[in-house]
């Protein structure tokens, strides 16, 4: 790819159309190019179908995938990256997203090369790592062990040791010459697509916990509550603000607190239980 060696290696994205537009720009800027010698590259008849692509309003099967990296002369693992990234942009789902993702992490950990945003997939994943995060500043000197038996549910040693690993990798903690940890104040950033697929996982897994809340701890010790209500759009907009003004609230509080004995999880959950009933106005 002689033309566009000033681009961004493709480990760096998280989105195979934004690769293939600032393929084709660097082409373009370079020397005479258009969508339809891109098109022709790859061998497609339509002209203008790989902008459609990269616009949004279709999307590449793995064939044609394929032919597009061809087209951009990727080879070896970064044409298998190229592939994936394909599979993974388009995923039906969350879970299909998250194991296309898994692939092209493995594939470049191969070839030793770090996927960008990698470690903020791998924190928002697991609930363990938020807790962990908080219990092991609270805990100094303590074992993997002993962090592990305080976490509800108690989990494995295994898994606090390879939490304590990525967030120190991910400057989120830092672990002292006493072996004590503390929080850094860094927040994680990647890819929307990326990072929505694993906080999609985590949300999912404390809704279950939760759940579980209910009858392994004391009512004495726990607040769930809820209620059912029929409300308009306006109604919900503002409602949502509300919920924005009362996290923000939460985060104060916590802010100006000492000596943390407990990790606690809030989760705050606004959502349909019905279809909209159609508007009379609308009709007309």
């Amino acid at each position: 790819m002689t033309n566009c060696e000033n681009m961004n290696p493709i480990a760096e994205y998280n989105d195979y159309r934004r690769y293939m537009r600032d393929y084709y720009e660097e082409r373009k800027r370079t020397s005479y190019f258009s969508w339809r010698e891109f098109a022709k590259r790859a061998g497609f008849s339509s002209s203008g179908y790989l902008k459609l692509v990269c616009d949004g309003k279709t999307r590449l099967r793995q064939d044609g995938a394929l032919k597009v990296a061809r087209a951009m002369e990727l080879s070896g693992y970064r044409q298998e990256y190229f592939c994936l990234l394909v599979e993974f942009c388009d995923a039906p789902d969350e879970r299909s997203r998250i194991q296309a993702f898994s692939r092209m992490r493995a594939l470049m950990e191969e070839n030793g090369v770090r996927v960008l945003g990698a470690e903020a997939f791998d924190y928002y994943r697991s609930w363990v790592n938020p807790v962990v995060r908080e219990l092991a500043p609270m805990m100094p000197g303590a074992k993997p062990s002993d962090i592990a038996k305080m976490c509800v549910p108690e989990v494995t040693a295994g898994e606090v040791r390879n939490s304590l690993e990525l967030m120190v990798r991910a400057n989120l903690l830092e672990r002292c010459a006493d072996g004590s940890y503390v929080q850094m104040n860094k927040g994680l950033t990647g890819d929307p697509a990326l990072l929505s697929a694993s906080m999609k996982a985590m949300q999912k897994q404390v809704m279950r916990l939760a759940a579980d809340a209910l009858d392994h701890v004391p009512a004495d010790e726990r607040d769930i509550s809820g209620f059912t209500l029929g409300i308009s759009e306006n109604a919900y907009r503002r409602l949502v603000e509300e919920i924005a003004a009362f996290r923000k609230r939460v985060k104060e509080i916590v802010s100006e607190d000492e000596g943390c004995s407990r990790v606690y999880r809030l989760n705050l959950q606004l959502f349909p239980l019905s279809e909209k009933l159609r508007n009379e106005n609308e009709d007309k």
